[in-house]
């Protein structure tokens, strides 16, 4: 085709990314970089306003709570010059009367920090004019582990979460179930990160003696207390350049939390013994099994903390809910025991699939080593697994029971769903959290319902 018939491309939507937070402000500028978007990072409302006199944005995105002028005045006087720039606000501190104030004063959405990248993108989308593609697949540079099993949907979007947010210097709470995999998912957001090259340090909060962790985690002086005979760099110091990694972090005394919450700021410390400053360069990934939130609420977690550490959330599904992923981890892990040598019978892959796996992985995991042990790494049978997992399937169903109990219990199912989705008001954030489920799971489910032809939108 000649040159001058080729079409033009119509150039990519420029957005205006407002935010006092460096991590929040890398987030968003790499995720929707990601999206085709073209981005403009600033860290204050009045660096925002005068770039909007000298330039032409598409739209803007803004948090609300900034030093300087907040969000809220930002977005008034931008109106007084561009009537009809659309305009997003996100925040950690969500206040119905903000958003409120928000809406009337134009601002095309209201969302709240940790930011559901799935709900940014459709306003930001709904926004610029441009109609949603479809969630975006891991890049060609970043694949899974060989030993990172992910076959289910709810898994697969997780990790394209992952991707996305790894490139970014956001710091990430991982939350899930005991047993579901948080340590692998942080060594994965490492592996996917600029930081790659860098240190991976993980400390395991619930661990250590409380007396212990601070030594642990900032270091101490020769002297510093009894035992203390010679100089200790801490975990924070080692993790320089790299990631560090706080598990079961709340586990952590609230004095420790005050001086976390530091760290957090400005990548300062002080050993424990000296009034010397020091810094580190370290990117913060936090685990928990626990809801912090509620732990914020009963006082036991401190809530400037919570906010600091869960600029983005990353929840893993328990094991129950993704059964896709059994048998492919169950095989995975069959073959690290026995070197490929072993093969489940058909009554032992039956067994599997019917249990629930309280433990998760971690449980799945242990029953695989037990039967590789039990059957010498050659077929096996049911008797090489626990108990509890034979038991799933000692009393085998009638003709034709299985399948009636199975559709009864998705009736039942979906007819809770549709309950709370009534009385949260299609809150899908608020909808998951009563049904004990995480967002993630409860947007999947809601998909084949569309699909079976059920209404799971507002009408």
């Amino acid at each position: 085709m000649p040159s001058d018939a080729r079409k033009t491309l119509p150039p990519a939507p420029r957005i205006l990314i407002v935010d006092d937070d460096a991590g929040q402000r890398s987030l968003l500028d790499s995720f929707l970089r990601s999206q085709g978007f073209d981005t403009v990072p600033v860290p204050s409302g009045e660096t925002a306003l005068d770039l909007l006199r000298q330039q032409d944005f598409s739209m803007m995105i803004s948090d609300v709570r900034m030093p300087g002028i907040s969000g809220l005045e930002t977005l008034r006087r931008a109106r007084k010059e561009h009537a009809v720039l659309p305009v997003l606000l996100v925040t950690a501190y969500t206040n119905i009367r903000d958003a409120v104030v928000a809406m009337r004063d134009g601002a095309v959405n209201y969302l709240s920090k940790p930011i559901d990248l799935d709900e940014l993108l459709l306003s930001v989308q709904q926004a610029t004019g441009l109609k949603e593609s479809g969630p975006p697949k891991f890049s060609d540079n970043k694949r899974l582990p060989a030993h990172v099993v992910a076959h289910s949907p709810l898994m697969l979007a997780l990790f394209r979460d992952a991707s996305l947010i790894a490139a970014s210097e956001s710091r990430v709470l991982i939350t899930g179930e005991s047993g579901v995999g948080k340590e692998v998912l942080a060594d994965v957001l490492h592996a996917w990160s600029p930081r790659a090259a860098g240190p991976l340090v993980k400390v395991n909060c619930a661990a250590i003696p409380e007396t212990l962790l601070e030594s642990e985690l900032f270091g101490h002086e020769k002297g510093a207390f009894t035992g203390a005979v010679a100089q200790r760099i801490g975990r924070f110091e080692q993790a320089n350049g790299g990631t560090i990694l706080l598990d079961e972090i709340a586990e952590m005394s609230p004095q420790l939390q005050a001086k976390l919450l530091r760290v957090t700021q400005n990548g300062c410390f002080h050993r424990v013994g000296s009034s010397r400053e020091n810094q580190t360069d370290a990117r913060i990934l936090a685990a928990t099994n626990t809801n912090l939130e509620e732990q914020v609420k009963a006082g036991r977690f401190r809530e400037d903390l919570f906010y600091r550490l869960n600029v983005v959330e990353l929840n893993i599904p328990s094991l129950r809910e993704r059964p896709e992923d059994i048998l492919p981890l169950a095989s995975c892990f069959m073959a690290e025991f026995t070197q490929g040598k072993a093969r489940f019978s058909s009554s032992v892959a039956d067994c599997l699939a019917r249990y629930a796996w309280p433990g998760n992985v971690r449980e799945l995991r242990n029953a695989m080593e037990r039967a590789a042990l039990l059957s010498r790494g050659e077929l096996i049978l049911p008797e090489h697994l626990p108990t509890r997992v034979r038991a799933a399937a000692d009393q085998p169903p009638q003709p034709g029971a299985e399948a009636a109990d199975a559709q009864r219990l998705e009736e039942i199912e979906r007819e809770a769903i549709f309950h709370s989705l009534r009385k949260h008001a299609f809150n899908r954030t608020e909808t998951a959290k009563a049904l004990g489920i995480s967002r993630r799971a409860l947007l999947y489910k809601l998909q084949r319902f569309r699909e079976a032809g059920y209404a799971v939108d507002p009408s």
